[in-house]
This record gives C-alpha cells, sequence and structure tokens, in this order.
C-alpha cells in the first residue's frame, strides 16, 4: 500500500516494506532459520563425543593388560570388559622416574603459573593506570616480544644459564618459562585492566587507597575472569611442554612429557607403563581446565565484548 503527497513520489508505508521482505526471502533461508539452533547443537555434541574418542581409547588402553594391546584394539573392551584391570596402574606407581618426573611437573608448572599470572598482572596494571616515563614505548617493546619464537632463544639462555649455574634445574625451567609466558601476561591483563572505569578508581583514590590497596581491593576483583583465562593457558602450556624441557632439563628434573619419551627411547614394548603414565599427563589439565572453564569462558567473553 502507497500513499502520495503533493509534488513528490508516492511513499511506501512501513508495514508494506517489511511484509514485501518477509516475501522476499527464500524458502532455503528460512529452513535454516528455523533448523539452525537444533543443528548446531547436534554438530557441537558430535564434534565434543569426537573430541573425546582419543582420551576414551587411551584411558580403556591404559587399563588392559600389554597381551591384550598387542593383539587387538581398545575398542575390544566393550565386548571383552574382563580385560580391564588397574595393574598397569600399580606398575607406574613402581616406576621411581615416572612418579619422581611427575613430581617434577609440578614443581615447574605451578611456580612458573603464578608467577606469570602475579607479575603479569602487577605490569598490566601499572602499564594500564600508572604514569611514567616511556611508558607506551615499554609496552610496545613487551607487545614487540609476542612475536618472538621460542627456538631462537634456547641456545642463547642456555649459555647463559649454563655460566649462572641454572642449566639442568627445575628452576632454570621455571624461569624460562616465566620470561617467555610475561610478554602475553602483561598485553592481555593491560587491555583488560584498562577498561575499568576510571572513576571507580578515582573514588578509591579519593576515600585514600594507595596504589597497592587499589590494585589488591578494586583491580585483582573486577579482573578475575581475566586472570583465571591466563593462568589457564599458561598452565596448560608449561604442563604439555616438551622441547624446553627436553633442552634444560637433564636426568631428575625431567618432567613427565620427557620421562614417557625416555621411556620409549629406552623400552620400546613398555606400553604398561606408557599408557597409564599419558593417560595421567593429560587427564591433570583437563581438570584443571574444567574445573575453572566458568572462569575462563567469563574472561574471553569479556575480553570479547570489550
Amino acid at each position: 500500500m502507497t500513499a502520495t503527497h503533493a509534488g513528490g513520489p508516492p511513499r511506501t508505508r512501513p508495514e508494506a516494506s517489511v511484509t514485501a521482505a518477509g516475501a522476499k526471502r527464500s524458502l532455503g533461508a528460512r529452513l535454516v532459520e528455523g533448523l539452525g539452533g537444533g543443528l548446531v547443537r547436534v554438530f557441537l555434541v558430535l564434534v565434543g563425543l569426537f573430541w573425546l574418542v582419543p582420551t576414551v581409547g587411551l584411558l580403556l588402553a591404559s587399563l588392559r593388560k600389554p597381551a591384550d594391546m598387542s593383539s587387538s584394539g581398545w575398542w575390544k573392551v566393550f565386548t571383552q570388559p574382563s580385560q580391564l584391570t588397574f595393574e598397569s596402574y600399580r606398575k607406574l606407581l613402581e616406576n621411581g622416574d615416572i612418579t619422581h618426573s611427575l613430581w617434577n611437573t609440578v614443581l615447574i608448572t605451578v611456580p612458573a603459573t603464578l608467577l606469570v599470572v602475579g607479575l603479569g598482572s602487577l605490569a598490566g596494571y601499572a602499564f594500564a593506570w600508572m604514569d611514567f616515563p616511556g611508558r607506551d614505548w615499554w609496552f610496545l617493546a613487551v607487545v614487540g616480544l609476542l612475536v618472538v619464537p621460542v627456538q631462537v632463544a634456547l641456545i642463547p639462555i642456555a649459555e647463559l644459564f649454563g655460566k649462572l649455574g641454572l642449566f639442568g634445574t627445575v628452576l632454570g625451567v621455571i624461569l624460562f618459562h616465566t620470561g617467555f609466558g610475561l610478554p602475553f601476561a602483561v598485553f592481555l591483563l593491560r587491555n583488560f585492566f584498562a577498561e575499568i572505569p576510571r572513576e571507580l578508581l578515582e573514588a578509591a583514590r579519593l576515600d585514600g587507597a594507595g596504589e597497592l590497596r587499589l590494585f589488591a581491593r578494586v583491580v585483582l576483583p573486577l579482573g578475575g575472569p581475566a586472570l583465571a583465562s591466563l593462568g589457564i593457558f599458561q598452565f596448560l602450556w608449561v604442563w604439555n611442554d616438551m622441547l624446553v624441557a627436553l633442552v634444560f632439563t637433564k636426568s631428575g628434573t625431567q618432567p613427565i612429557t620427557v620421562a614417557l619419551q625416555t621411556q620409549v627411547r629406552q623400552f620400546g614394548n613398555n606400553i604398561d607403563v606408557l599408557a597409564p603414565g599419558a593417560f595421567i599427563s593429560m587427564v591433570i589439565p583437563l581438570a584443571v581446565f574444567f574445573a575453572f572453564q566458568r572462569q575462563f569462558v567469563s574472561g574471553v567473553m569479556a575480553g570479547a565484548v570489550k
């Protein structure tokens, strides 16, 4: 339906425009819109199940005897559940190299994660809300460090650690992971802290809060999701690392990734130790991720919105 006015072309009423737009939509577009939600959910469920297949397969393989694993695949347990046994895990706990390397992994991962989160949050707050000479240039230098590959620094830092007596020690690996994790931590947290309303910080300063108290009482609680996301990223990266551990550790300080690789090299058919060791090495970071998944999603979504 149209309407006319003096001296001008006819105007189309809004109701008619909406009806015409709806009529122009194809049948396929309307079907996709109607079924999109259900299809997306089904697709995501299938992707999730497919993603879990290697984990389930490794778990079932670790619960089988070596003779059963060499004769058939792990899916055989669905028809012969009597094959399941905890004998491999008993042998794993009796293997001193594996248990010691697992403890080394904890000693490396936890401090490296806490140091990156703690130092990164302090530096991120300083770059976001404190004025000091060359602040922007220093931040650009930190951002530039993000593009430095780990492989470039392996030999120079190995020589430096050798002179300082840190090569082959757990402390050396912790310092390496901390140094390479800080640029991303500073970049992420600085951008997150910069979105905090200035009025909120000014109100806290008017109440007599100093910089340290302001950071601890206002900034850290508001930055909880970002800190959790950073902690998960750093924990997973350090826990699963093998390259740095191969270069900077030696016998007695090796993490679980290097210890399992050593088991393969020395005992090619030692599957009764490799399977449960690999599963434990994988399930611990998975448990950490699922334990903090809500904070992780909140941090990612907050960063995306901002």
